[in-house]
């Protein structure tokens, strides 16, 4: 079975300033894989890459075994492709409920529940009790959810979450963790970013660290936790 997403020889960078150097991973239907690595490694120059934020300069992107590298960034998305962003970028003029519709895409992919207002509204219940209020009134916690459900509510195959825990308090931390095993036990593909490495290990199927631009290791949470030298040497934990 071909895997949902598959990266191979992904090269890339700004200018003269290369970036990545022959990235390659994959993600399966229903997995979760994160990316590890220390700050300026490379991760978040890759995610650019995924949704046509940045032109690659080598190697192929394939989204359902259809190359994806050179289209444009909606085109991805409507392929069921979905970010929450780092440093969550909510519309902050418009309210809760506009964010979500702003980008809503009503197709359900195939073999999930379709995401509807209502769904969302009961996966967090605060973003209902907020629905009136404007993105910049809400708590950094508030607006991370609503990046969540902005993303969900474009109905994706696979969802990628940037630093979604980065500054937020611990009671908010847990909720975020405790959707994304919701999501994962449901079946939905995700791409996971973040720091804190505890979590990630509970929640993900592999792992793939990122180094200077390349790939220098890859395996399951059983064979990372086997792996200390890994975890110093590449991450700083």
């Amino acid at each position: 079975m071909k895997p949902l997403l598959q990266v191979k020889g992904l090269h890339a960078g700004y200018g003269a300033a290369k970036v990545l150097f022959g990235i390659d991973f994959s993600v399966g239907e229903g997995e979760v894989v994160t990316l590890l690595g220390r700050n300026g490694m490379g991760r978040s120059t890759t995610i650019k890459c995924l949704f046509g934020l940045l032109r690659c300069t080598a190697g192929s992107i394939a989204l359902s075994g259809e190359s994806v590298e050179k289209k444009e960034s909606f085109e991805i998305a409507r392929r069921g492709l979905g970010l929450v962003p780092e440093g969550r970028q909510v519309f902050p003029n418009l309210t809760v409920e506009e964010n979500l519709v702003a980008t809503a895409r009503e197709m359900a992919a195939p073999g999930l529940r379709a995401w509807t207002l209502e769904r969302v509204y009961g996966f967090f219940p605060r973003l209902k009790e907020r629905r009136a209020n404007l993105g910049s009134q809400l708590s950094g916690g508030e607006q991370q959810m609503l990046a969540i459900g902005r993303a969900l509510m474009t109905n994706p195959r696979l969802m990628v979450l940037d630093e979604a825990t980065e500054g937020l308090a611990p009671l908010i931390r847990a909720e975020i963790w405790r959707a994304l095993t919701e999501l994962k036990a449901e079946g939905l593909s995700l791409i996971v970013i973040d720091k804190n490495l505890g979590p990630l290990l509970d929640l993900a199927d592999r792992h793939v660290v990122i180094e200077k631009g390349r790939v220098v290791w890859s395996g399951t949470s059983t064979e990372l936790r086997a792996e200390p030298r890994i975890v110093h040497e590449y991450l700083g934990v």
